[in-house]
């Protein structure tokens, strides 16, 4: 068992390699999954990677369903008009196609199966909250609850944040073949409080009206590897895309540059890695983990040790490691939390929404590298408040040391992280309560001609 390297300490916390990159990153227009601020922020990550001393540096493009956004607006008729139409006030989700529907506004509340249940949706344009009860048992991603509005036969659909200040929600409600059924926009806690006071005080009609352009595009990955030529490799991952309406500076800018600042000090102890390790960036997440699911069918992830993905790492300097039941993976932070004397989480459950999943459902071992604060969810995440100003590059350091003496742990050829089966992960994520939430989403990726789960791990599969 080797001990976090002192190097890897002091250069950490002395470096802002990682901070610059992140404002060069913020500073692009948009980094939206395929369009032109993306292309350029692979490039910045491709020519730090080769700055970095990373070798094979390269960059790999695919094709994803593009999304444009041009502008929204909804009008109200409550007693009188009241047209929301500013910039801040309704945001397209992406996804979702042009339309221009008229119909009565419908609030059903959280949007859990059973409140879509007990109300009438068809032919009704559907609001439903972000939120999911802490009591309910598990989450209701927004495309199930979309994907329920569309069943019920709704015309249109809104998304109304729980959280305050005046900041409408975004996030993909498409799918891998491109736009959702019916137009959908996101509104802030603010407007959805008083739409939900209108519906309380009777019948309400609402006119939905989006433009945007769904057309076929291109995204890209991005990689680099470093240590020893061994058969094996260990992939630290992140995504460099995000959403247009905010500078994507925590989601997750902070998990690209933590990618390649982990690769700058691995530089810095090469002859000390044991396994070889990829620092990888993937394109077009935040619309269908397109990027990691290309990466992981046009390669052999039986020559992956492990994936260790970052995704919601801005929020604090005390990680949070989830790593999906395989228990070396968590060992190995466990050891690196009491070399450092810091707060490491370790959570053994599943997380089946970020770019380590298409990886875990093959059975491939992997987990999830975030950060935690108190009620933080997803914070500023999938807003326009989702900006440098609420990170600190201290936290950044922080992080960049637990993580990179845990990726030297994980490349360590003495340390076995055994890959499980199909049926494995499928079992453990219908015993946390994933199956019902994922088929209605249609994000379910067993037993429908996607992954056999009668598969070893090492199997190959569709997903």
């Amino acid at each position: 068992m080797n001990t976090v390297p002192t190097t890897i300490v002091g250069d950490a916390y002395t470096s802002s390699h990682h901070w610059n990159l992140l404002c060069d990153l913020v500073d692009l227009d948009n980094r939206m999954a395929g369009q032109q601020g993306e292309k350029e922020g692979a490039k910045l990550v491709k020519d730090v990677f080769e700055e970095h001393g990373l070798r094979d540096a390269s960059i790999t493009e695919f094709e994803i369903p593009g999304w444009w956004r041009g502008s929204s607006s909804l009008t109200v008729k409550h007693d009188r008009t009241h047209e929301f139409d500013a910039q801040h006030e309704t945001v397209s989700l992406p996804g979702t196609p042009s339309g221009d529907v008229s119909a009565e506004l419908v609030d059903v509340g959280d949007g859990l199966p059973e409140d879509f249940e007990e109300h009438d949706v068809e032919g009704k344009l559907v609001m439903a909250s972000s939120l999911t009860p802490d009591e309910y048992g598990r989450w209701i991603h927004r495309a199930e609850k979309y994907g329920a509005a569309v069943r019920g036969g709704a015309v249109g659909f809104l998304f109304r944040n729980h959280l305050d200040g005046n900041l409408p929600p975004t996030g993909s409600i498409g799918n891998e073949n491109g736009p959702g059924d019916i137009p959908a926009v996101g509104v802030s806690k603010e407007v959805g409080h008083r739409l939900v006071r209108y519906c309380e005080d009777g019948e309400t009609t609402a006119q939905l009206t989006v433009d945007c352009r769904n057309e076929p595009t291109n995204s890209r990955n991005i990689e680099a590897v470093i240590g020893p030529d061994t058969d094996e490799e260990v992939l630290v991952t992140a995504h460099v895309d995000a959403h247009d309406v905010g500078e994507g500076a925590n989601d997750n800018g902070v998990g690209t540059v933590l990618v390649a600042e982990i690769g700058r000090l691995l530089a810095g102890m090469e002859e000390e890695l044991e396994t070889k390790v990829r620092c990888l960036v993937f394109g077009a997440e935040e619309v269908g983990l397109f990027g990691a699911y290309h990466w992981a069918e046009a390669r052999d992830t039986d020559s992956v040790k492990c994936i260790f993905n970052m995704d919601g790492a801005g929020y604090s300097r005390t990680a949070d490691v989830h790593t999906h039941g395989f228990e070396a993976i968590g060992e190995a932070f466990e050891e690196v939390r009491d070399e450092l004397g810091v707060p490491v989480e370790i959570n053994t459950g599943i997380r089946p929404h970020s770019d380590h999943w298409p990886f875990v459902q093959k059975g491939v071992a992997g987990a999830q590298a975030r950060s935690i604060a108190k009620d933080s969810g997803r914070g500023w995440g999938h807003t326009h408040g989702d900006t440098l100003d609420k990170l600190d590059r201290r936290d950044l350091r922080d992080l960049a040391v637990v993580f990179t003496a845990g990726v030297v742990k994980l490349a360590e050829t003495d340390r076995e992280i055994e890959p499980k089966s199909v049926a494995e992960i499928r079992e453990a994520t219908v015993e946390q309560g994933f199956e019902e939430g994922m088929r209605n989403s249609g994000s379910w990726p067993f037993d429908d001609g996607k992954i056999d789960a009668s598969a070893n791990a090492t199997a190959e599969g569709d997903r």
